[in-house]
């Protein structure tokens, strides 16, 4: 209602005195005080009940509220809790109901609400920010082995039943099919076996764009996981698509919409069957297949062979002189001068490199990359690096 921010019970008296003097319409004393009919009928039945006391604003909390807990169970959780301390809300409202019977017993909600009202619980704690970094814009390629696009096409069943999940790698500039390996599950280590036998077959490329799905990517602030990390390792820039933008990596998804209804419409019985199927299509799509993006050239006219190999041994990272250098354990884990700090599974069994930088920071880095930031008397997790696309 918008009354005048100052003494708004004296204007509220005016709009009765003058509605009981009758000399205008309540339709023009609206108008006048710029609020509703209901609104003026409201205050002059609370002038007649209360007189001036009635003018003033009342407090909006209800009279009664239904289903409040009782101060019975109130007590029972306040006593249980002072003897078990540690326990959280699922295990008080277990042991109350088992000692007390679930008639009326509080809700799991109500219980955490309640714990934290009296200060013997808190909400999640807020992650550490660590530093911005700013990931390049998605750029274009331009030569053979610029950019390859690599995505799972999504399960289909072969004529018999048996799943199998179609992981594809193309190359972007020549829209060159490399592979498409008809894998059981979608499972890091078997695709890592597939990228081995395409970088020994093809070389490397400068760099890879996936989705944000696994195995490619994680839920983290540098979304790496192992087999992301290995490409890392091996020279190979990341490239992630913006969660729900498959338009990002449309050419691919045109490339599973041509398998889709070349081969997938007609699965065979067998495994081993359909994988030569689609090895065969992948050959007739790269050598007899016009493409409109191309000036209806095939993808073979325009593809050229790499000229940078797979190395057979990959070494340990290297850092700077002045750098400190940690191994990661098997759960993500570093040790940092007594304690230790969690920096991500995705480098487990490979060393991180600590920069020092000013007031007792460090900055950690894998490889090249920076993946967060370490603070001289905090525990825990490092503070991760936030990676944000440049427009």
């Amino acid at each position: 209602m918008p009354w005048k921010p100052t003494n708004k019970q004296e204007q509220r008296f005016d709009l009765v005195q003058q509605m009981r003097a009758r000399q205008l319409t309540v339709v023009e004393l609206c108008r006048r005080f710029r609020i509703s009919r209901q609104t003026a009928y409201k205050w002059q039945r609370r002038f007649r009940l209360g007189r001036l006391d009635g003018l003033k604003d009342r407090s909006r909390r209800p009279e009664h509220v239904p289903r409040q807990t009782s101060a019975l169970w109130l007590r029972r959780l306040g006593a249980l809790r002072n003897r078990r301390p540690t326990w959280g809300a699922r295990k008080l409202q277990y042991r109350l109901g088992k000692r007390f019977g679930r008639k009326g017993l509080p809700a799991l909600a109500t219980i955490s609400r309640w714990l934290k009202r009296w200060g013997l619980a808190v909400g999640k704690r807020r992650r550490r920010l660590g530093p911005v970094i700013l990931r390049p814009a998605l750029r274009p390629a331009r030569h053979c082995h610029d950019v390859w696009t690599v995505d799972f096409k999504g399960c289909y069943r072969t004529a018999d039943g048996l799943r199998v999940e179609p992981l594809t790698v193309r190359d972007l500039y020549s829209r060159y099919g490399l592979r498409v390996a008809l894998l059981r599950y979608r499972d890091a280590e078997q695709t890592r076996k597939q990228f081995v036998r395409i970088f020994r077959q093809y070389g490397l490329p400068k760099r890879i764009r996936c989705d944000n799905g696994a195995p490619f990517a994680a839920i983290g602030p540098t979304r790496l996981t192992r087999l992301s990390a290995w490409w890392v390792k091996l020279g190979i820039e990341v490239e992630f698509t913006t969660p729900g933008r498959p338009c990002e990596n449309g050419a691919h998804e045109q490339f599973h919409r041509v398998y889709q209804a070349e081969v997938v419409s007609h699965a065979y019985h067998r495994l081993a069957a359909q994988q030569r199927r689609s090895t065969q299509w992948l050959w007739d799509y790269n050598h007899q297949r016009p493409h409109e993006a191309l000036d209806m050239k095939v993808p073979a006219q325009l593809y050229r062979k790499n000229q940078r190999r797979m190395p057979r041994r990959i070494g340990p990272w290297t850092y700077p002189a002045g750098w400190q250098r940690r191994w990661v354990k098997g759960n993500g884990e570093i040790t940092w001068r007594g304690t230790r700090r969690y920096v991500g599974e995705a480098f487990v069994k490979e060393h991180v490199g600590l920069k020092p930088i000013r007031g007792g920071k460090w900055n950690v880095y894998f490889g090249p990359l920076l993946i967060g930031q370490l603070l001289e008397g905090e525990s825990g997790s490092i503070r991760m690096a936030r990676y944000q696309r440049r427009r």
